[in-house]
């Protein structure tokens, strides 16, 4: 009876060992170097992983160990010393099967595959992964290089330091693609720098070019604004003597007044079409049931931060797996506005999202997995998430302002002080409701303790 007992015993326990599975994303995670990355490994179904061995490996040709976790503790003794201080648990998460591996200021030297082995004896089981760096070069520069014979400005654009090599395209004002004449390629170690050029002739009264670096996953983009004046001065100036320099210098000086009265024509421009937006303002609440959580909010919910420790509250099936929240507001037709205070912090995320995301993992906000968002990372790299993420040209921000046509399947967003447009996304389909989405983001070592705050909107 007692060998019968046994036998039962361990057959449960085998055949419970064998319904848990360790899972975690098929495709690769491609990530930007000198940014944090999350490995995410998770127990299928979800099962306490607090007494589970939890070991992270780098597979190249020999095994290495990148992080341990056993007996309740992480015991990196034999860490490869590129990873020491830069890989972490999160603790809190262990509980509910979470054995996802944070990686902080990823390298370019990071890139492989990596193995995440979880082991309860006699079970275990293990899943890899593939990490591929990118690197983003410096911000590309056009420059006016010579005028060509044929009456065109030479315009040559550099950036240094891509991986992998990115492509290079030049546009005009309306997005249509220019040629290049030449573009040189030259590669330090595993860096790539660019050089394009190509010869712009004049084609209305405000000639606008743009000049486009663009990986698989990123991009950036810049831009020159040459007034038919400069092409007249050319054409001009090739037929006087040098004598005649003062006279050139006077026409440059009206084109660059000319240009300034258009500069701030156009803010004035944007000021009506932002007083316009803020005639469809909502009052927006944070909604406690959908907050990580680690997240803390006020009394009042309207504003949020990040705890150091995760609050015991209910695993709900709205409650998000990665800190933010949403708004407790859906709406599904109209136009809606509000303005978030984003003052003091050196990273922060928000936009709308739909009411169907993945709220069990970590996933990547773009609009084609329901996230119209824009954010700051690394105290000042603005970006626009879309696919690829779109680097925004800001210096400091203190109020957003977010505004959303339904029909339209428009989302702007505003820096509010200086009455100005960030970024808008267009041509979207809305088949479902939408949410305000907040995310304060990491602490980053004390620093980006402000919350964001959802503000009363004035005219």
């Amino acid at each position: 009876m007692f060998i019968r007992l046994m036998l039962l015993t361990v057959y449960f326990m085998e055949s419970q060992s064998e319904q848990l599975q360790v899972v975690g994303p098929e495709a690769s995670l491609v990530a930007v170097a000198g940014e944090d990355l999350v490995l995410p490994c998770f127990i299928k179904p979800s099962k306490s992983a607090v007494d589970m061995t939890v070991e992270w490996m780098r597979i190249e040709e020999v095994a290495s160990l990148v992080h341990l976790h056993k007996n309740h503790e992480d015991r990196n003794e034999d860490q490869v010393q590129s990873y020491r201080g830069r890989t972490s648990l999160f603790k809190e998460e262990l509980q509910k099967g979470n054995a996802s591996l944070k990686l902080s200021a990823l390298q370019l030297a990071d890139e492989g595959k990596y193995k995440c082995l979880i082991e309860d004896k006699p079970w275990y089981d293990d899943i890899t992964l593939h990490v591929i760096v990118e690197v983003l070069g410096s911000h590309p520069v056009i420059m006016m290089e010579s005028y060509g014979n044929s009456g065109g400005i030479n315009l040559v654009c550099e950036s240094r330091g891509w991986k992998p090599e990115p492509d290079v395209l030049w546009l005009d004002r309306e997005g249509v693609t220019l040629t290049a004449e030449d573009t040189q390629i030259h590669r330090d170690t595993e860096l790539f720098s660019v050089k394009s050029r190509i010869t712009v002739y004049d084609y209305s009264d405000s000639n606008r070019f743009y000049c486009r670096f663009q990986q698989k996953h990123h991009m950036m983009e810049t831009e020159i604004i040459i007034s038919s004046g400069v092409f007249g001065v050319w054409k001009w100036a090739v037929s006087i003597s040098a004598i005649a320099c003062l006279f050139l210098v006077g026409l440059i000086l009206t084109v660059f007044f000319g240009y300034k009265k258009a500069s701030e024509h156009q803010q004035e421009k944007q000021y009506a079409e932002l007083l316009k937006k803020k005639m469809f303002r909502v009052d927006v609440t944070l909604d406690p049931d959908t907050a990580h959580p680690q997240l803390i909010l006020s009394d009042d919910r309207k504003q949020v931060t990040l705890g150091d420790t995760p609050q015991d509250l209910p695993d709900t099936p709205q409650r998000l797996k990665f800190p933010c929240v949403l708004g407790n507001q859906s709406f599904s037709s109209g136009r809606i506005y509000y303005e978030v205070q984003v003052k003091g912090k050196i990273e922060w995320a928000l936009g709308v999202v739909k009411e169907s995301i993945d709220r069990e993992w970590w996933i990547t906000r773009c609009p084609q997995d329901g996230f119209w968002t824009v954010g700051l990372k690394n105290e000042n790299q603005f970006e626009a998430y879309a696919d690829p993420p779109v680097p925004l040209t800001l210096r400091e921000v203190e109020v957003v302002g977010v505004f959303v046509d339904y029909e339209e399947g428009l989302v702007s967003f505003y820096d509010v002080k200086p009455r100005s447009h960030i970024y808008s996304f267009t041509g979207q389909s809305f088949t479902e409701k939408l949410y305000p989405y907040f995310s304060p983001r990491y602490k980053a070592d004390g620093r980006n303790s402000a919350p964001l705050i959802i503000s009363d909107v004035t005219e």
